[in-house]
Formats: C-alpha cells, structure tokens, sequence
C-alpha cells in the first residue's frame, strides 16, 4: 500500500524553509484544452532542444536555440520531416548551431514522428493533451518506441517544458520514491514503472495536486 503524501510534503516544507517558498518552485501544468492549442512546431522546437541538451551544457544550447530556429526554419513538422541530404549537410555545416550529425537527424526524425501523430489524431498536440495523466508511463514508451531520442529522462524534461503533467525521475526524485518504498532502485522496468506510476496517481488522489508539483515535492523532500 502506498504511504500518504503528507509526510514527504512536510520534509519539502522544511527543507526550503516554507509552503510559500516551496509553493514557488513548483512547475505550472497547463489544461488538456490549452496544451492542444499549442502548434506542433512548438513541440519539435522543444523535444530537439532537450535532445541536444542530453549531456551538454543546457546553457550553451539555450545562448544557441535562435540560431537553431533559423537553421530549422521554424520547426515546422511537415517541412523539416521532408529534409534530405541537401539540408542536413546544411544543418551539420551550419556555425549557428551545434553540429551534431546524430542529433540533427534526431530532429528530422521527430518532424516525421509528430507528423504521423497528427495525422491520427488532428495534431500532435491533442494527442499529447489528450493522453490520461493516469498513464503518463504509456506516454512515455509511446515517444521511446516511435520518436527519437525520447527514451529516458528527455522525454519526461520535453512533456514537463510543454506544460503536460510530468513527474522526471531524476536522481532527487527516485531517491524519495525509493524512501518512499514505492520502488528499491532506479525504476526501469516496466514493472517498476507501473509501480511509480500507481503510487503518483495514488498521491494525486490524495492530495489534488498533478504530477509535475508531486514531482517537485519529491525531489525538494531530499
């Protein structure tokens, strides 16, 4: 049985010196019905500067990402998904952004991925709106087993920059679930994501709170 909530808010509380303080550090989660209004160039914009960011100085990428949106022409899906050699010897020749062959091609990828997703469901961002929170690890395989480079933590840092409610088990939060006795070591299969997964949706029960500021509590409670 999953432990209550409170005790892990209580050690947040005091570990940043206040509901208020730790009230402020929380991430804000966005509707179903305003995610879904966000344009898919906006959701490859994103998912291509986590990628990048992926073991490289996350401040570098960001002094970069105008060069990037120019190079990328906007990120529009449709257009990008249609890059052959001619652009990515473009993209890898290109000093405005960081020319990681792998990487750019990544983009490519994705621009074909949210293509295909929108073509299913409208956009891709109603499909990413519209999937349960309460399945939030479904979501997760989903970008893993058909996008690029979306397995691991970058597919969660993506849904959580886009407003979708996100928990990131990052090293802070795993530490508390495995406090917490929801998993004894860094979740990867599936059976041990389902088991995060059932102890978040539990928690949001519990407290009303989604799984973005669920995760932040965690994380700020180590």
């Amino acid at each position: 049985m999953v432990a209550s909530f409170q005790p892990v808010l209580e050690l947040a509380i005091a570990n940043k010196g206040g509901m208020d303080t730790l009230e402020k550090l929380l991430p804000t989660a966005l509707p179903p019905k305003k995610l879904a209004t966000i344009p898919d160039d906006r959701w490859l914009s994103m998912m291509t500067k986590r990628i990048f960011q992926s073991g490289f100085v996350w401040s570098v990428i960001e002094a970069k990402w105008q060069g990037f949106e120019e190079a990328f022409e906007g990120f529009e899906p449709r257009r990008v998904a249609m890059y052959a050699d001619e652009q990515l010897d473009r993209l890898i020749s290109d000093k405005g952004i960081v020319r990681n062959g792998a990487k750019i091609k990544s983009a490519i990828e994705n621009a074909a991925f949210l293509v295909h997703l929108a073509q299913e469901h409208g956009s891709a961002a109603k499909a990413f709106a519209d999937w349960p929170d309460a399945d939030y690890i479904g979501l997760l395989d989903m970008l893993k087993k058909r996008g690029s480079r979306l397995g691991g933590n970058t597919g969660q840092y993506v849904l959580r920059s886009m407003g979708k409610p996100a928990f990131v088990l990052s090293k802070d939060v795993v530490t508390a679930l495995i406090r917490e006795g929801v998993v004894d070591k860094p979740p990867t299969s599936k059976k041990a994501l389902a088991a995060v997964q059932d102890a978040f949706n539990h928690w949001s029960r519990e407290t009303g709170r989604d799984l973005s500021g669920l995760s932040r509590i965690l994380a700020a409670s180590v």
